[in-house]
């Protein structure tokens, strides 16, 4: 009986009922009071604007019968996001190319055959141990005084026109290696590695069979060819789920002509990419494949910047469709436009809210022929410039004639990433806005329009946007 009581009286002054002293109590009991964190804000990301969460119904609220277009509204709601106030420009792609262009020389600087500069390669940490191979970026090129190796290395990337005589970068030699890991495929229940956790149901069975999942590869075979394969095999790890892509990031600067029969074009062929009188323009002639690299790049660039921070950051993307709209009408559901009213312009001074094109033929009467700079309208009440024209811009969306029907109405957003072999409408990604040379009723903002995802045209283009982390200070604008 003694010892009983001593188990009980032991036990109690554990739990805290009997006691004899007074004072704080013991942090490793008590009251469950939450792990406490670091705090940490995000910066606001250069030239974005916060689009707060937000609710409005999407689509055309009222038929047009002229345009064949029904009325289509549907109630969503998104999360807050990251915006680019103007598109993507000329200017900062080529950050990008010539990003490209630098690591292929650093490439051939530390490669035997050329430079063979060990200082250009990381292969060892500060102990001697081996690590991942890297490129050092803190050795600068030697562009100028450099010897014979070296000057070889930095050349190969570039041409000789064979009709100018100009040396040129070579864009054939300007190809992205990235790899993705698709987080929405490997979430899914039938995707898990343990049998038992793919069905909760307890009267079923535990699943026998492997799941089959498909990533898409790329790799240079002997010939120094892109080759890309979509691999279809049964599930055997998380690496499954990574991605693997090569791009060649250059863009089309034909467009300008394909895009136009029988029109002079030309100078824009040769100058709108390349001549700095364009470096604030918005940049065309990248394809679906082009801006989904640069907003990869564009990820690991800042990520790199921040160190070990790095790691809290969103990656930059397309912005879905909705979020998308969302952004260009403000949020309102009575703006057909980025503006309110029907009008492409103010009704007392004619001014323009836009570039498009008035009237057919005219496409100066707002002041401008192609592109304009951006940021050269006003913007929306989002502080977004040329959500209506201009160029037309990518969304992250593929198209399928009942993509509303298949979306939630919470962050909607149907994807599907086409395999080599399917068929080309499967390859069809939602474009919105409209651009320079379209009519008003196509830069409007509640209507949808598509493009193939390889495709490169000189009315297309892009910004990016990247999901809100917590509560960080920014322009953070309402309606």
């Amino acid at each position: 009986m003694k010892k009983l009581t001593f188990y009980i009286l032991v036990s109690l002054i554990s739990l805290g009922a009997v006691s004899c002293a007074s004072g704080s109590r013991s942090s490793m009991g008590g009251e469950v009071t939450g792990v406490s964190a670091t705090a940490w804000a995000e910066p606001t990301p250069y030239g974005m604007v916060l689009v707060s969460r937000g609710s409005m119904k999407v689509g055309p609220a009222e038929a047009d019968s002229a345009w064949n277009l029904p009325a289509d509204p549907r109630g969503i709601s998104v999360d807050a996001f990251w915006m680019d106030e103007t598109e993507v420009t000329n200017s900062k792609y080529k950050q990008f190319v010539f990003w490209v262009r630098d690591s292929i020389i650093r490439e051939r600087l530390a490669d035997p055959a050329y430079g063979g500069n060990e200082e250009f390669k990381i292969e060892e940490d500060r102990e001697g141990n081996p690590i991942t191979p890297h490129l050092n970026w803190n050795k600068p090129i030697p562009w100028r005084n450099a010897n014979e190796d070296e000057e070889r290395a930095i050349e190969s990337v570039y041409r000789i026109n064979p009709i100018t005589g100009v040396k040129e970068l070579d864009p054939e030699q300007l190809n992205y290696r990235y790899e993705t890991y698709n987080h929405t495929e490997a979430a899914k229940r039938k995707h898990r590695l343990n049998p038992a956790r793919r069905e909760y149901n307890t009267d079923k069975p535990v699943p026998t069979d492997v799941p089959v999942i498909s990533k898409d590869t790329a790799y240079f075979n002997d010939n120094g060819e892109i080759i890309r394969e979509t691999i279809t095999r049964g599930l055997t790890s998380d690496y499954d789920f990574v991605n693997t892509y090569i791009v060649n990031v250059y863009p089309d600067t034909t467009a300008w002509i394909n895009d136009f029969e029988n029109a002079y074009n030309e100078p824009y062929v040769r100058m709108y990419f390349s001549h700095g009188g364009y470096n604030e323009y918005p940049v065309v002639g990248v394809s679906w494949e082009q801006a989904n690299a640069f907003a990869n790049w564009r990820t690991d660039f800042l990520r790199r910047s921040l160190g070990r921070e790095g790691v809290y950051i969103e990656p930059f993307r397309l912005p879905t469709e909705a979020e998308w709209e969302f952004a260009a009408r403000a949020g309102v559901n009575d703006n057909k436009y980025p503006w309110e009213g029907d009008l492409p312009l103010t009704e007392e001074k004619g001014c323009f809210y836009a570039n498009f094109k008035p009237q057919e033929g005219n496409y100066v009467q707002d002041g401008h022929l192609i592109t304009s700079r951006v940021g050269t309208y006003s913007p929306n009440d989002f502080g977004l410039y040329d959500m209506a024209g201009n160029v037309s811009e990518w969304t992250s969306t593929a198209f399928t004639e009942s993509v509303s029907k298949l979306t939630s109405d919470m962050n909607p957003e149907y994807r599907y990433d086409a395999a080599k072999e399917d068929p080309y409408r499967l390859k069809r990604k939602i474009v919105r806005g409209g651009s320079w040379k379209d009519v008003a009723h196509n830069i409007r903002s509640d209507i949808r329009m598509w493009e193939y995802q390889n495709e490169q045209r000189s009315y297309i283009g892009f910004r990016c946007v990247r999901s809100q982390i917590g509560f960080a200070r920014g322009n953070k604008l309402k309606k």
